[in-house]
């Protein structure tokens, strides 16, 4: 059992070594378009909530 888990740890440390990280800049630009993106999507589903509910409150209720 303990051969095993030495034998995962081992292997999981080589398969680490040969992740493609992206740099610095790379992971700043990326987190900003994610940020952009959720900011214009939650944008839009607000729009569509109020106009939604502005046209349930004027022809429903």
């Amino acid at each position: 059992m303990i051969e095993k888990a030495k034998t995962f740890l081992n292997e999981s440390f080589a398969e680490l070594k040969r992740v493609n990280w992206p740099t610095r800049k790379e992971t700043m630009r990326l987190t900003m378009v994610v940020a952009v993106l959720s900011l214009a999507v939650s944008g839009l589903l607000g729009f569509f909530d109020m106009f939604f509910e502005y046209l349930l409150s004027k022809y429903i209720i």
